[in-house]
């Protein structure tokens, strides 16, 4: 059946919704012939009299019917509307929000018209056309409305079948974090609604075909509340377990996924049973250890690669595409490190490393850097790679003279000292490696020069050298630069000019090689 509907679903279009219409209209028009095929065991009447009052009930069902279409129709318009428009993503939510809540708004606010319009006037219809007591209306009505709860419940399951294609269908065009709850009938009450009606259907229905031919209408009414009294007390308990039998398990899970979405990715539903529920509670668990091992390799993964690294691998694949940008990079390297772990420890060694670099990547995160890359003592930070900052040299700058104060506060009674270089320039970024290992980092020659400036720092005794091409970058609130001349970077043919800023660590100290340079101030 599933797919049959899936089928004319694709086929009808907006054409579809015509068979909930059909479907309510013919099944509506049998629920009423037989009962007034049953209600005629204990009315007796002729074959002339018979269809007489099939076609009199007939047609005030299906005028009341074709007030509950109007009104369905209405209700359902935004789901008809998306359909017909050709499935537009923008109004999908709207149409969700229709087609779920469509089943229950529909039987919950035209409830009341079968009553109206087709089980009161035919009450009356029947106490005239036979004669009967005035009561008689009132218990005609009181077996009308279990037929109208009957063709209620009919109505209700098949509209949820016949939107389920169509459900299906508007998932696929939600936002991936589309969140609205669901604003239908409860488990609980589709059970406490269906299960006892069906009791009293039966009863009735049993009662009528077990009479010898001597029941009254009298006899109908004293059925309807016999059923009724059964289905509500000795048939209650029963109901109920039914109902717990199934709720419980699915209430464990709800709460379950409540504390997931709640980031307690360590709570287990008890499998209790073998049915399909009990199968259900053992995949969600099996899903949740899967999250679980996910969410210590994707803290794993993070701890090695840059949060904005990470993201993008996550978003894109493992294979981020090399794409040209401008940007500026900046080493970072700690001076005369070599030595200091020749005397100390390996412990000690890798403990200082640590604590600068703790110092170190926060600051660069800060500034919308990242950390790309760690070269033994030294540090490779990218602005303008990840995130696309029109003012990375400014980020770059103030993340190097903040990182310069930060050591200087924190190590400078340990007599760590650092350089720091910085250059803009045009770089490729992307995912570089082979055989199963890769690593998204920058390359071109921005990058090797900023390591050679870093290098010139020990010549110059600045902290912080940048190049010309990262100070024709900054705009008019970078700080006072002081010129340290132009020198011969290895690898350049042509002597590349370095600034230093004024207010940085070592940033008034010049070797004396400097000093013999002009200094400028920009």
């Amino acid at each position: 059946m599933s797919r049959l509907l899936d089928w004319l679903y694709r086929r009808l279009g907006a054409w579809y919704f015509l068979l909930h219409i059909v479907f309510d209209a013919a099944t509506t028009a049998l629920v009423c012939l037989g009962a007034i095929g049953l209600m005629s065991i204990y009315q007796p009447m002729s074959v002339g009299a018979f269809w007489v009052v099939v076609g009199f009930s007939e047609a005030v069902v299906m005028i009341a019917y074709a007030v509950v279409a109007a009104r369905g129709i209405k209700l359902g318009w935004p789901v008809i509307r998306w359909v017909a428009a050709g499935r537009p993503d923008e109004t999908a939510a709207e149409a969700w929000r229709a087609a779920v809540a469509f089943p229950r708004v529909a039987i919950a606010e035209g409830g009341w018209v079968p009553f109206v319009l087709a089980v009161a006037p035919l009450g009356v219809f029947l106490t005239l056309r036979f004669d009967l007591p005035w009561y008689s209306a009132g218990i005609i009505s009181a077996a009308g409305l279990v037929a109208i709860a009957y063709a209620g419940i009919l109505s209700f399951f098949a509209a949820e079948s016949l939107l389920r294609p169509v459900l299906r269908d508007i998932v696929r065009r939600l936002p991936d974090r589309f969140d609205a709850v669901p604003a239908g009938v409860s488990l609980r009450w589709k059970l406490l609604g269906s299960l006892p009606l069906i009791n009293v259907i039966t009863g009735v229905v049993v009662s009528g075909l077990s009479t010898t031919g001597s029941a009254s209408l009298t006899d109908l009414g004293l059925d309807v509340i016999v059923a009724v009294g059964v289905a509500f007390t000795l048939s209650l308990e029963l109901t109920l377990m039914v109902t717990r039998s199934v709720l419980r398990p699915v209430r464990e899970l709800l709460d379950a996924t409540e504390r997931v979405a709640r980031g307690d990715l360590g709570v287990r539903v008890p499998v209790l049973s073998g049915d399909e529920l009990g199968r259900l509670a053992s995949s969600f668990n099996a899903m949740l250890t899967g999250l679980q091992e996910r969410e210590k390799l994707q803290s794993a993964f993070g701890s090695y690669v840059a949060p904005g690294v990470a993201e993008r691998v996550l978003e894109e694949g493992e294979q981020l595409e090399g794409e040209k940008l401008d940007a500026t990079a900046m080493f970072v390297d700690v001076r005369d490190f070599t030595a200091f772990a020749e005397r100390a420890s390996a412990e000690e060694a890798v403990a200082r490393l640590n604590a600068f670099f703790d110092v170190v990547v926060p600051i660069v995160d800060r500034h919308g850097g990242h950390a790309n890359k760690f070269i033994g003592d030294g540090l490779l930070a990218v602005f303008g790679a990840l995130e696309r900052h029109p003012d990375h040299a400014d980020r770059a700058l103030r993340a190097a003279c903040e990182i310069a104060a930060a050591v200087e506060a924190r190590f400078s009674a340990a007599g760590v000292r650092i350089g720091i270089g910085l250059n803009s320039g045009e770089v490729v970024a992307g995912s570089v490696g082979g055989g199963g290992r890769l690593e998204f980092t920058v390359i071109g020659d921005a990058v090797n020069v900023a390591a050679r400036v870093e290098q010139a720092t020990r010549e110059l005794g600045d902290t912080i050298l940048l190049t010309h091409a990262t100070r024709r970058r900054l705009t008019a609130g970078a700080p006072r630069l002081v010129a340290r001349g132009a020198i011969e970077l290895r690898g350049k043919s042509a002597p590349i000019s370095l600034f230093a800023p004024v207010s940085s660590p070592g940033g008034a100290k010049a070797s004396s090689r400097a000093a013999e340079r002009p200094k400028v101030e920009t």
